[in-house]
This record gives structure tokens, sequence and C-alpha cells, in this order.
């Protein structure tokens, strides 16, 4: 019996090449926003991914204080952190967090699809996240993507 044998590929840290990209934030739905970053910092998109590894995309994101959620949820949804001292729990709107720090909706939501791990960890630090239209990468060329 002839059976084709493949082999899985699997990167070498020298194979990986990282590119810039760059997402305008302005009216974009911040989930999709997010889901969309998220692949692209994972490595996703190409097709030597290999889950072990870093082989993403550096992102960076602009007008991030610019960024849509449907419905109510600027207003109703929470967010949640404990101070770790008795009854030290605290609740946040997205209004206050967006009032307060307009990069912080974002890079949560992105943070929160990357995997809970070292390599998580890792990948998230190639998240930008800019509140206004500037940033300061013009230098690496970075590719605009729309959505």
């Amino acid at each position: 019996m002839d059976t084709l044998s493949f082999k899985t590929y699997s990167a070498k840290p020298k194979d990986i090449e990282k590119k810039w990209v760059l997402f305008d934030a302005e009216d974009q739905p911040l989930g999709r926003l997010s889901s969309e970053i998220a692949k692209i910092l994972r490595g996703k998109h190409k097709p030597t991914f290999t889950p072990h590894m870093d082989t993403g995309d550096n992102v960076i994101v602009i007008n991030a204080d610019k960024v849509k959620l449907t419905g109510k949820k600027m207003t109703d949804k929470t967010y949640f952190h404990h101070t770790f001292y008795p009854g030290g729990e605290r609740f946040t709107t997205a209004e206050e967090k967006m009032e307060k720090d307009p990069t912080s909706l974002v890079t949560m939501a992105v943070r929160g699809m990357l995997p809970k791990t070292k390599l998580g960890r890792k990948i998230a630090t190639n998240l930008r996240v800019y509140a206004g239209p500037v940033h300061p990468h013009t230098a690496q060329e970075p590719e605009t993507i729309e959505l």
C-alpha cells in the first residue's frame, strides 16, 4: 500500500519574518477589530504558523479613542478588578475606561484573545496602541490593513 507522507512544518527562530502592520480603529467595532489583531499577532494568517513560536507580526493601532461599541455596551459593559484587599472588588464601565485611558479597551480586548501563557505575554508586547492618528513607527514602514 503506497501512502503519501507529509512532514509537519515547524518554524525555526531564523525562519521567522516579522512585518509591521497598521490598523485604523476609527469607527470599527471593538470585537471584530480585536479578533483580527489577535490573529495577526499570533501569526495564524501565515502558512508558517507554529503554535509554540512567536511567528506573528508587529501591530500598530491608531485612533483607539474612536473605536465603537455596539448597542448600550459603552454604559452597560463593566470591567472587574480586585485590589487584593478584603472587599476590594472594583467595577468600571467601558465609558469610564475610555475617558481615563482610551487605549485600554483595545489592549484588554486583544490580550483576552491571546493565550494565557508565557508565549501569550510575549506576543502581547508586539502590540502598540495609540489614542490619536500619530504614531512613532513610521521608520518601520507599516502596511495598512483595512477591515
